[in-house]
């Protein structure tokens, strides 16, 4: 996992929650961590990983709070701690 799909990760757990999180950088976190994201029709984005399944709705801008927080908790369901398994990197 680069820098960039650990702050992405980071990003999705902070408090309070953010909504100006790219979506394409969140479906690049979860490929990278083993997961399947499939583009279907009618806007919608099937994201499998560690055996837990989501649709979530395909938005061109950034994710909404809402959609940050149901990300989170799909994640969460999937097993992933951030500040357990991707601890943030230091500068020194």
């Amino acid at each position: 996992m680069n820098h960039k799909h650990r702050n992405t990760l980071q990003a999705l757990f902070a408090h309070p929650v953010s909504g100006n999180i790219d979506p394409r950088l969140v479906y690049a976190v979860i490929e990278a961590l083993g997961g399947e994201v499939t583009h279907g029709g009618s806007s919608h984005v099937k994201v499998k990983l560690n055996g837990h399944t989501h649709g979530f709705h395909d938005t061109q801008h950034s994710l909404s709070k809402e959609e940050v927080v149901a990300m989170r908790k799909f994640l969460e369901a999937a097993g992933i701690d951030p500040t357990r398994d991707f601890p943030p990197e230091s500068n020194a």
